[in-house]
């Protein structure tokens, strides 16, 4: 149903009557890396690799903890989902970024542009939440051991997960929604490597400072809002696994947790660099560069920081791989 609503905005998106007069945007040209053609075929090469290393390693994590039932726990069932939701995000951007580099057109139609700032946006931000519930879940397994089972169920998991995936893809309706009825009359060239709000307002024939605030606003309140309870999160945590009087107790809790914030300061930073000051004007240069640090680096590195250093996932992995062994 948003699919439709914004697909519907968007073929009727010339509603501004002093615009009436001018030819309307249908497609859009995302400029991309502007090189020469050996340059574009060496990061075509490369992202590609990446592109195929993080949906096979996530891919890979996500079947390991389906198929092994004994971690079938609120921890890994949080990681699973994290897993498979790196791999719609990085699908939602990365396979028209390849397309572009070995196109001379480089275009994209009005109406995919919005739905892939819709997908990129939506996904994102349910990472940002799910992000924040795992930090919970972690503050609650050692902060709250005696409590754990009783208040993280296994029916307490999932409905913290629909809610992450539900808010996230509710999240950005609305300014995505005012932004497609913004009169876009030319150039239609967007120096970015993804349909991102920055450029898009720049091309608008009209300012519409109260949809760019609202935007931004939306931006700071998920970004930081998760951040800080993660942040939170995170020093309970430390402060408790201080207290322990094992050794091999802390070595286990600061491991999980050092793994945690590897992955939140990662995607944070780049996060907080692109849509948290709407004054600051960034270079299309450093747009591209951090775009691409939490589009694609970010999930590649994901499985190696948060699951494969664990022994419980790394044990399901080979257990998987010598099952398929087994059947060839």
């Amino acid at each position: 149903t948003i699919c439709l609503l914004i697909l519907q905005v968007s073929d009727s998106m010339n509603v501004s009557e002093p615009y009436s007069s001018f030819a309307s945007v249908r497609e859009f040209i995302l400029l991309g890396f502007s090189c020469e053609w050996r340059i574009q075929i060496l990061l075509f090469s490369l992202f590609t690799t990446m592109y195929a290393l993080t949906v096979t390693g996530n891919g890979a994590i996500v079947c390991a903890l389906w198929c092994e039932w004994r971690l079938h726990i609120p921890m890994y069932r949080f990681l699973g989902n994290f897993s498979f939701l790196e791999i719609w995000y990085v699908s939602s951007t990365v396979p028209k970024m390849l397309v572009n580099f070995l196109s001379d057109k480089k275009t994209i139609s009005f109406a995919g542009c919005f739905l892939q700032f819709y997908f990129f946006f939506s996904l994102g931000t349910s990472e940002c939440f799910l992000l924040a519930v795992m930090a919970f879940d972690r503050y609650l397994a050692i902060c709250r051991p005696l409590h754990y089972p009783n208040i993280m169920t296994g029916h307490f998991c999932t409905k913290l997960v629909i809610i992450c995936w539900v808010c996230g893809f509710l999240w950005f309706v609305i300014p995505i929604v005012f932004i497609s009825q913004m009169p876009f009359c030319g150039p239609n060239i967007i120096d970015h490597v993804v349909c991102d709000p920055g450029p898009l307002f720049a091309l608008a024939c009209a300012s519409a400072p109260t949809t760019q605030q609202l935007c931004y606003t939306l931006s700071s309140l998920v970004i930081f809002g998760n951040f800080l309870f993660i942040l939170g999160s995170y020093t309970l945590v430390l402060l408790a696994v201080l207290r322990m009087p094992s050794a091999t107790g802390r070595h286990k809790a600061f491991s999980t947790c050092g793994s945690h914030l590897a992955v939140v300061s990662l995607f944070y930073g780049s996060l907080m660099v692109m849509y948290v000051s709407p004054r600051l004007r960034h270079s299309a240069g450093i747009q591209k560069v951090a775009t691409l640090f939490y589009a694609m680096v970010t999930p590649l590195f994901n499985p190696l920081i948060y699951s494969l250093r664990n022994k419980e996932i790394k044990a399901a992995l080979r257990k998987v791989l010598g099952h398929l062994n087994i059947i060839q």
